[in-house]
């Protein structure tokens, strides 16, 4: 359920075939479309619903933990609960009484794909363990290249997996970066006021039209970074 010293670890901001015949294709299977390269998923919040766009060519282990998170209907009834002005917005863990749910066993960092962390981007959160990401993700609100991958030296080298982009309903996204924050439940402080619930998510349908034409994942490194006061997103808070 995502700069500073690179010593604040963003709290996280915390799955065979046989070579059997195969069955013969039905007519309504072989006309079945293709599953779309870049899936999409519609998020219905509190304060307005966005969508974003996954990468799988770039990152298939992170896009396919999060969408089993997404078909499991883990999302529905978490809540955004870490906000950082100007930073991000990360969720996907706590309910709104702000307990953590259980999660899947957690995954390999994907972030040496080569896509930077800018804003709308999508990233998984994690802990100071690179591989440590379970179902914590967080929005990027501006460009912060210093999460991303540097080398595998040490967790805090590793950077935040970016795994899809916002391509529709950013103005929600923004409109929860400027919510009011503070102390609440658990955490010392970055929860918005009032508490931001994710309501549902879904799988855009395979015959669905895209919301956009599709977008090709951002690689270029922008200039301008997250301010130097702010930590980095973690899986825990």
């Amino acid at each position: 359920m995502l700069a500073v010293p690179l010593a604040v670890v963003l709290f996280a901001f915390a799955s065979a075939s046989a070579n059997a015949e195969a069955p013969p294709v039905s007519a309504s299977s072989a006309a079945a479309p293709a599953a779309p390269a870049h899936p999409q998923v519609e998020f219905k919040t509190s304060q307005g619903d966005f969508v974003v766009e996954l990468f799988p060519d770039k990152a298939p282990k992170t896009v396919a933990n999060f969408l089993q998170y997404v078909k499991d209907g883990f999302y529905d009834g978490t809540v955004f609960h870490r906000v950082i002005p100007g930073y991000l917005i990360q969720g996907g863990l706590y309910t709104r009484e702000l307990r953590p749910k259980r999660t899947l066993p957690p995954i390999p960092n994907e972030a040496d794909n080569g896509l930077s962390n800018l804003r709308g981007t999508v990233a998984a959160a994690r802990g100071p363990d690179p591989d440590s990401a379970t179902a914590q993700f967080f929005v990027n609100v501006v460009d912060n290249p210093r999460l991303d991958y540097v080398g595998n030296q040490s967790g805090m080298t590793w950077g935040y997996a970016v795994f899809g982009k916002v391509v529709k309903g950013m103005d929600v996204v923004d409109k929860i970066d400027n919510l009011p924050t503070g102390p609440q439940g658990p955490f010392i402080g970055d929860v918005p006021r009032p508490l931001v619930v994710i309501e549902s998510t879904r799988l855009i349908g395979e015959a669905a039209s895209p919301v956009e034409e599709p977008v090709s994942p951002v690689t270029g490194q922008a200039p301008a970074s997250a301010p130097a006061s702010k930590k980095k997103p973690g899986a825990q808070h």
